[in-house]
């Protein structure tokens, strides 16, 4: 379901900026879309709601400022460059988590670890060397991305809390919309007003634009709020294998649905680049359970 759900986005996604390039604006719909689906479960009881007090609000505001920076980057980088390049590039994220835990949080990483992500920064190279889809507001996007879901993940750790996957996601969503509802209306509000809504509508229809939004929306709140609750229910092997695969549905899929052209160079360069996350999210899963083990002997 988690696949099913994120291919689904991805692929929506994309037809969407194909008729309305408008990202900032898609991210707040997206974010927008899961605030009232939260505020429906809470009404009714599905999850109840969690209390939020100041200090966890302090500590939930920085992992969302970087989860609303994340998202908006990506979306531009989806709306800029193939679905697949954009996936290949976000391949370097364990690649910038391991040079934040050693260089930031000061926490030592394993030489074994750092050589598997070699084969990351040599394929995600290769891949943007003769992508054909290629432009450089794609590629830094995705990279400042990476970095902001870095900086997400850094946070998350110091705002470790008792409260439940949902109701933690359901805060951020809600944080991170009013984060990203200025810059929408600053970057592309005028544009929207004056051309940007009108032109969609016509192409094809006030309908099947507005019911897209809905739908984008909605497929990717549930694929992230799924994502969370399994990483809460699962060892973090089986996540980190599920993550990778999960990469691999979404770019097969997008070639294949977008008919994308890529060179063999760029077919070679992103399997290396999932092979390299692959044999990391393997090798660092291991050392976690390891060192669990470890605490519990």
């Amino acid at each position: 379901m988690w696949y099913f759900l994120n291919v689904i986005f991805n692929i929506l996604n994309k037809k969407i900026y194909n008729y309305f390039p408008y990202p900032y604006f898609v991210s707040v719909i997206h974010l927008g879309v899961g605030v009232i689906y939260c505020l429906i479960s809470w009404a009714v009881g599905l999850p109840k709601r969690a209390p939020m007090d100041s200090n966890q609000l302090k500590l939930l505001i920085p992992v969302a400022v970087c989860h609303a920076i994340g998202h908006v980057t990506s979306n531009v980088s989806f709306a800029a460059v193939a679905v697949s390049f954009t996936h290949t590039i976000k391949a370097l994220e364990p690649f910038f988590n391991a040079s934040a835990s050693q260089f930031v949080l000061g926490q030592s990483i394993p030489l074994s670890l750092w050589l598997s992500l070699l084969p990351v920064v040599l394929g995600v190279s290769m891949a943007s060397l003769t992508e054909l889809s290629f432009n450089w507001l794609g590629f830094v996007s995705a990279m400042i991305s990476n970095i902001s879901f870095t900086y997400r993940s850094i946070y998350s750790k110091k705002a470790m809390t008792d409260m439940d996957s949902t109701n933690l996601y359901a805060y951020i969503s809600i944080i991170a919309l009013f984060v990203c509802i200025p810059p929408a209306l600053i970057v592309e509000g005028p544009q929207l007003l004056k051309h940007g809504f009108a032109d969609a509508i016509a192409k094809v229809g006030l309908v099947k634009f507005v019911t897209d939004l809905v739908w984008v929306g909605l497929f990717y709140h549930l694929y992230n709020q799924l994502a969370t609750n399994t990483l809460e229910r699962v060892a973090p092997l089986t996540h980190a294998v599920g993550n990778v695969l999960k990469r691999v549905f979404v770019i097969g899929f997008s070639i294949v649905i977008f008919g994308n052209k890529i060179s063999t160079q760029t077919g070679i360069g992103t399997a290396i680049a999932i092979a390299g996350v692959a044999i990391y999210s393997y090798l660092k899963a291991k050392i976690e359970e390891e060192k669990r083990q470890a605490k519990a002997a």
